[in-house]
């Protein structure tokens, strides 16, 4: 827990088999197993909650509920009733909002969250929600912005002019704060920043959605094999430090029907294969998840992969957050990519790419506003010093 040095060894396995793709037998079988080493349900509920994959343990907790504490039970049940309410209540909100949009002309993709429930889980009450993602076309921002304010939807931040055309080719959210609390939506036209130079084709995604329900509503999403290769990338940018990430990508991983060969090409096109290949061994060592044969036919292994995942593996077990904005995060980003290219792209837009951190630390007029590459080149010269 925050501020304590305790072992969680044997949490961190209970948890890691409940939320394993173990046979439900076996499974069973392994959890009854470590059920009966002294367990310490609040530190595994904090590591739960952590790891946003309470719903999962509360799923695979019920086959063994004679083995729990009737009290500990009766708490991970309550924290299961309350996710379920508030994936309810956004789910009022994403119809509203996609229905809103849509009644404009504007098309709307959601993704992670209730959709990945959906796509991954088949139950939105199996996934710990946080907020509302959806994906836009770039040139729909405008629109797309002040439709959802008149929804009650107020931007986190108000950039000038010169700041939003900026943001518009180097970022890629738009974070809106709502009656029930901050950054509740979130509107996405990339999906990263562009700095991390991984430049997905948005019209592709656009063109290859796939049709989903949620809560009784259809709408689109991304296809099976651009999410396993958007949510890979989502994941390698936070150095897989949710359990949950890999978790829906070992669900995504066991469909029958995903075009390995096509995954593969395109994460070719975007020299991502390093990145994919090791979420997939990751998912592998964490999860028990299966590798199928055409994945590891499409997905080269090569040394540098498993020294990474062999580090990454000790990080994401360990109890420390990575800082993502230390020199060591971003070395690791550029060992994170197979080809030189793309880590002189990266590099290259890392450190002549101002932002809003850059800003919001000096006001400039707009006729200055190209002195903020320097003052970008000032702020993280500092920030290496102090690393």
């Amino acid at each position: 827990m925050p501020g304590t040095s305790t072992t969680l060894d044997a949490e961190w396995s209970f948890l890691l088999t409940a939320c394993s793709e173990l046979p439900r037998e076996e499974k069973t079988v392994r959890l009854r197993a470590l059920s009966r080493a002294p367990v310490r349900w609040k530190l595994l509920f904090y590591l739960a909650d952590h790891h946003r994959t309470q719903p999962l343990l509360h799923q695979a907790l019920v086959g063994i509920a004679d083995a729990v504490p009737p009290a500990e039970m009766s708490a991970l049940k309550q924290l299961y009733q309350i996710n379920l309410h508030k994936a309810l209540f956004l789910s009022r909100e994403l119809i509203r909002i996609v229905d809103h949009l849509s009644a404009l002309g504007i098309e709307v993709m959601p993704y992670k969250g209730l959709a990945l429930a959906e796509v991954a889980y088949g139950d939105i009450a199996l996934r710990q929600v946080g907020d509302i993602d959806i994906l836009i076309r770039p040139q729909d921002l405008p629109r797309a912005r002040a439709a959802v304010r008149e929804l009650g939807y107020i931007p986190h931040l108000v950039f000038s002019e010169v700041e939003e055309r900026a943001y518009l080719k180097s970022g890629y959210e738009c974070a809106f704060d709502g009656a029930a609390g901050p950054n509740l939506l979130e509107l996405q036209w990339a999906i990263q920043p562009r700095f991390y130079a991984m430049d997905f084709d948005m019209s592709g995604l656009f063109q290859r959605a796939a049709t989903i329900t949620v809560a009784g509503h259809s709408m689109t999403t991304p296809s099976s094999e651009d999410l396993l290769l958007v949510l890979s990338a989502h994941a390698a940018k936070h150095v897989w430090g949710r359990l949950i990430w890999l978790c829906d990508i070992a669900r995504i991983m066991s469909l029958a029907s995903l075009d390995w060969g096509w995954i593969g090409s395109q994460a070719r096109v975007l020299g991502i294969v390093r990145i994919l290949r090791a979420t997939v061994l990751l998912a592998n060592r964490l999860l028990d998840a299966a590798i199928p044969p055409e994945a590891h036919a499409n997905l080269p292994e090569d040394a540098a992969t498993l020294t990474l995942v062999d580090e990454i593996h000790t990080h994401i077990a360990s109890e420390s957050e990575y800082n993502v904005e230390s020199l060591a995060y971003f070395r690791l980003m550029m060992r994170l990519r197979e080809r030189r290219s793309d880590r002189l792209r990266f590099l290259r837009r890392l450190v002549f790419t101002p932002g809003p951190g850059e800003w919001q630390a000096v006001r400039l007029p707009a006729q200055l506003f190209p002195l903020y590459r320097l003052i970008r080149l000032s702020r993280l010269a500092a920030r290496f010093v102090r690393s």
